[in-house]
């Protein structure tokens, strides 16, 4: 599957996950909460994938929060 605010690369058995919106400190928001569930099912459903690695984009943080107006639309 293709993402929108998500990097997937896979390194051996480890998958990195990593939330791609470093504009907005990689603050989660609905579509981003969405691609993070449909990532996991993919992973946890690929026997290949050992462990998996959550980070964040950029240097100033790995997740700035939650926005929580996009989640009432």
């Amino acid at each position: 599957m293709e993402f929108q605010n998500l990097l997937i690369t896979n390194k051996g058995r480890v998958q990195q996950i990593t939330i791609n919106r470093e504009s907005k400190l990689n603050a989660l928001n609905k579509d981003t909460l969405a691609e993070l569930h449909s990532a996991f099912t993919e992973a946890f459903q690929n026997p290949e994938v050992g462990g998996i690695i959550i980070t964040g984009a950029g240097p100033k943080a790995f997740v700035a929060g939650l926005i929580s107006v996009s989640l009432q639309r």
